[in-house]
């Protein structure tokens, strides 16, 4: 396995599989709110009873959003890699599903919530994976260094997504290749809904937070027992877009996140809700100006995937 020495521009530390070493800060205001507010998320996540199923699901999901058939097919891609970023790591447990199917790799987990000593604690048994608490904008690792960047449902929440789409391209190998996703932007009711909410409850409690995601929960849930479809006309100077709708999902994509899934549980919905709205920062793109984005960086595009709720793709440099 690669030496952690030779990745970082600057000497590390490592106790009880967490890198101790923190030069990368950020302080800027919505930073420092969405690192506390992730903190906060994380904590209450790993609480559920939900969890193992959260992790089943988001596999699952990885697998669709990357090109990849099954989980043998992402061991097979993995198998010829030396170093494995996981870029917004959350509670680890990517991180540690790369490392088991990659043991010839070393893998970092980079997080800048405190979710990252949970993720240590949570896979310490795994001899080729290690976690960062940084910020991934400025990840301290050399650049050209890593086979596979993976940056999941994360970079829209740091202070600069552009620049951070940047920094994670240049510690990429020429060779390698980097995989991130980003918000969609949804109908115009919606993006203002969200981006008013965001500047006006900046210091909302993470309490009063909490307690607004369990009532969209409930409202989300209220709305699918319905059980009610109708034929939408489109509109298209605010985004809507015709067609059959269930009543909840007509809501949700046009005009406001009530998050609802049944087979999550309430739990996991509401910290879907939480996730969604507690965060200062969660930038949204189109696809051209995604795509625009890989293009400045000199990447290419080998798997590019688009649905009503994201972009994604792994772009090789």
């Amino acid at each position: 396995m690669i030496s952690l020495d030779s990745l970082f521009a600057a000497p590390i530390e490592i106790e009880q599989n967490i890198v101790l070493q923190n030069d990368s800060r950020n302080d800027a205001l919505n930073q420092t709110q969405t690192k506390d507010i992730f903190s906060d998320k994380w904590k209450q996540v790993e609480q559920m009873d939900s969890l193992e199923r959260l992790y089943e699901s988001q596999f699952e999901w990885f697998l669709q959003l990357y090109g990849f058939g099954d989980e043998q097919d992402l061991q097979e891609y993995l198998s010829d890699k030396s170093v494995i970023l996981d870029a917004g790591c959350g509670l680890g447990y990517k991180a540690a599903w790369f490392a088991r199917l990659a043991p010839q790799a070393t893998v970092i987990g980079i997080d800048i919530s405190d979710a990252a000593y949970q993720a240590a604690a949570n896979f310490r048994e795994l001899p080729n994976l290690v976690y960062l608490k940084g910020d991934i904008a400025n990840t301290g690792i050399k650049p050209n260094s890593v086979d596979l960047v993976v940056c999941d449902q994360v970079i829209m929440h740091t202070e600069n997504p552009e620049e951070t789409f940047r920094h994670l391209s240049d510690i990429t190998k020429p060779g390698g290749e980097f995989a991130c996703y980003v918000y969609a932007k949804k109908a115009l009711p919606r993006e203002l809904i969200d981006d008013y909410f965001r500047h006006e409850t900046h210091d909302v409690t993470s309490e009063q937070m909490w307690e607004m995601s369990e009532q969209l929960t409930e409202l989300g849930k209220r709305l699918s027992e319905l059980n009610v479809s109708f034929e939408a006309p489109d509109i298209p100077l605010l985004g809507i877009k015709g067609g059959t709708y269930d009543i909840q999902r007509f809501i949700y994509w046009n005009f406001l996140k009530c998050f609802w899934k049944e087979d999550w549980g309430f739990e996991m919905s509401k910290a879907t809700n939480y996730d969604w709205y507690a965060p200062s920062n969660a930038k949204r793109y189109n696809r051209e100006e995604f795509e625009q984005m890989i293009r400045e960086n000199n990447l290419q595009i080998s798997y590019f995937h688009q649905e009503e709720a994201c972009y994604s793709g792994r772009f090789a440099k």
